[in-house]
């Protein structure tokens, strides 16, 4: 339900047709708020990239950026061509939203944009909040950079929030949609050693975390959108935890030459490598996670 404080709002959503667009839309609309999205194809409630261009920004409240090619689609090869397409289909519709709040003659009041927490490095010790450095040392963290940088605009009059996601959760799409096939059969494990942490979120988190940096008067900067236990949660962690909701073995490792082979070296640091990553600041800002554990946030899914 909203909250009897809480104004009604005009949404405007990039990339709101996938996976966490569509589940953050329902959220938006079960709390009374209008919701149009931004997509490469017309549709009811639905304005196009170059409509944006041309005609800039509708009267709105709020803007969210979501754009993004999917990056661990194991049917696509890695190669020049995707790799652009990985940058631009992120920056590129950043900057255009980005541009037509700057030029709106009546800017929104919140403009979100979510990222990864690809930002931090890899490692298996430290814990990193939303005030850790990172940025730059591989693609991924590059590409983060560049991306929340492409956001930034001069108005105070717009506030800016950032929320960098970890793996996303949920029923419809999303990392278990991927991988649940290999845990039915009774073939799944971790990945690789099962060491690396796998900072996760389920979707009804991520939504709700945006939703609340979309309401809440003054929020401003970072937030990591990572459940509170996804701290401490490894590959061998999440594998065991999916075996027991589904009841089934899981303690066949996924190799990790296999992984390397089906995603290149490039990609494959995102599986084989992990981030220890705490919610910090989303959580003092006074967001209350639905789905904190791993354990209920599977059995909500996989039910």
């Amino acid at each position: 339900m909203r909250p009897d404080s809480c104004k009604t709002m005009r949404v405007l959503i990039g990339g709101g047709t996938g996976f966490i667009g569509r589940n953050l839309s329902r959220v938006l609309r079960s709390q009374g708020h209008e919701v149009t999205l931004i997509s490469r194809q017309p549709g009811k409630n639905r304005l196009t990239w170059d409509e944006l261009s041309r005609v800039g920004l509708p009267s709105c409240e709020g803007v969210v950026n979501l754009a993004g090619v999917n990056v661990l689609n194991p049917f696509q090869r890695w190669n020049d061509a995707f790799r652009q397409e990985v940058i631009s289909s992120r920056i590129e519709t950043t900057k255009s939203l980005a541009k037509a709040i700057r030029d709106a003659e009546h800017p929104p009041q919140a403009w979100v944009l979510v990222t990864g927490i690809g930002f931090y490095r890899p490692s298996h010790t430290t814990k990193y909040t939303e005030e850790s450095p990172g940025g730059d040392f591989d693609f991924f963290s590059r590409l983060v950079s560049s991306w929340e940088e492409a956001a930034k605009i001069p108005s105070e009059a717009t506030r800016q929030v950032v929320v960098r996601s970890g793996a996303v959760l949920g029923k419809d799409g999303g990392a278990i949609s991927q991988m649940i096939w290999p845990f039915r059969l009774g073939l799944g494990g971790p990945i690789a050693s099962g060491h690396q942490h796998f900072p996760w979120i389920h979707v009804v988190d991520l939504s709700g975390i945006v939703t609340h940096a979309l309401q809440k008067e003054g929020l401003r900067g970072i937030l990591n959108g990572v459940a509170p236990s996804a701290v401490d949660t490894t590959s061998e962690d999440f594998a065991r935890a999916m075996g027991s909701v589904l009841k089934r073995p899981a303690f066949l490792p996924l190799p990790g030459f296999v992984v390397k082979a089906v995603f290149g070296s490039e990609r494959s640091t995102m599986l084989l490598d992990g981030q220890r990553v705490l919610p910090k600041r989303t959580l003092e800002s006074g967001y209350t996670f639905a789905f904190p554990d791993l354990s209920s946030a599977l059995q909500d899914i996989l039910d």
